[in-house]
């Protein structure tokens, strides 16, 4: 059960959008890990950088969109800058059409 509530929380953080670079927070590599112990759900997730405008307004978006989940009681969102963020994370396809094809 647990494995299915993560995937479901982590199909429900697709719809925060980064507003920089228009894509949803899941295929840019953002989301870190997440995981959820008897309803409380922790989300660790990261931002392009530490001075990223967005970053509050993507915290508070993940954290709006996996409450929202059945099952979900609590959630806890950790913003981290270790490691850091690179295009290399993003997903191959979004990757692509923003133009980051070349990154491995």
């Amino acid at each position: 059960m647990r494995n299915e509530l993560v995937e479901r929380m982590r199909d429900a953080l697709r719809v925060v959008i980064d507003p920089e670079l228009g894509y949803n927070i899941v295929d840019l590599g953002f989301i870190y890990d997440i995981t959820v112990m008897n309803g409380a759900a922790r989300i660790t997730m990261t931002a392009t950088t530490p001075g990223c405008p967005a970053a509050g307004f993507l915290k508070e978006g993940a954290a709006n969109s996996a409450a929202r989940v059945p099952g979900v009681v609590s959630v806890e969102v950790v913003m981290t800058f270790d490691p850091a963020w690179n295009p290399s994370l993003i997903e191959h396809a979004a990757r692509a059409e923003l133009g980051f094809a070349a990154v491995n």
